[in-house]
């Protein structure tokens, strides 16, 4: 079979100890770089990246993040999570679409701090 170059959804999550403008920028920058890294893809493999944030998160949009990448030309979208009762609070999740040639087992989803709880399947692979 080809090499065929793909989109994939690469899944992530961060959360903040208080709504604070730069914490909840620096988080999503953490949050981002770390999918990058971990995922090996370049700026320009980026198709888009949509970012939600739980409602007690107003100080600010987690994609002005961007100037702290060098993302400038990355098409990003801020949403606000859908409020459940009993949800992880101050909650920043992120889906970053690449192009890539990777299989989807392949894909590192990344969970950072509390959120680690959202998908400990995911965070305790990262810790192996």
């Amino acid at each position: 079979k080809e090499n065929t170059m793909l989109v994939r959804g690469i899944r992530g999550a961060i959360t903040v100890e208080a709504d604070n403008k730069e914490l909840v920028i620096e988080a999503t920058a953490e949050l981002l770089k770390r999918i990058q890294l971990e995922n090996q893809f370049e700026t320009e493999d980026i198709v888009s990246v949509f970012l939600s944030v739980t409602n007690d998160i107003k100080s600010a949009f987690p994609a002005e993040a961007r100037r702290l990448l060098d993302w400038e030309t990355v098409p990003l979208m801020c949403f606000q999570e859908i409020d459940v009762q009993g949800a992880l609070p101050l909650c920043i999740r992120a889906m970053v679409h690449v192009n890539c040639d990777k299989k989807p087992d392949e894909i590192k989803h990344i969970y950072l701090k509390k959120a680690q709880i959202l998908r400990k399947d995911l965070a305790e692979k990262m810790q192996q």
